[in-house]
């Protein structure tokens, strides 16, 4: 079963949900997962193709953006296509993909913005009814 993993960040930051993304999506691939990250738009694809570049110096992270490549790319981006198999899925949008149960891991990240939130208060809902495993981990300013 999937196993679902809530990050809650402790300070709203610029970029802040999308930097832990990178952080999260850097750790898998260097643990050899595949991780897929579902945004809720085309600028915010762009955003984290941008960011997996620059987020930490000297750093490479194989990614693309959408899921043509299928097997070829240990991380892929996108918020309309359904992805490849991958082991990890994080999640930026607002509602639960339909498709998370593929994935041996999701991550959710809840910024202290009431409607990213509410918004993640639904989705941990979603789960738990469901009868998911969940943990929750609070993340400091310096993630």
């Amino acid at each position: 079963m999937t196993r679902i993993d809530f990050y809650i960040l402790q300070q709203h930051e610029a970029r802040g949900r999308e930097l832990m993304a990178c952080k999260i999506a850097e750790k898998a691939w260097q643990q050899q997962h595949r991780v897929h990250i579902h945004t809720t738009s085309r600028a915010q694809s762009q955003q984290i193709d941008d960011l997996l570049w620059t987020f930490k110096d000297g750093s490479f992270i194989p990614h693309e953006l959408g899921t043509e490549s299928g097997e070829l790319c240990p991380i892929s981006i996108s918020h309309e296509s359904e992805p490849a198999c991958h082991d990890v899925l994080i999640n930026l949008a607002t509602d639960v993909p339909f498709f998370f149960s593929r994935f041996e891991r999701v991550s959710e990240i809840i910024e202290p913005v009431p409607e990213c939130q509410e918004s993640g208060r639904k989705r941990y809902r979603f789960y738990r009814d469901r009868g998911y495993e969940l943990e929750t981990h609070k993340i400091g300013s310096r993630t």
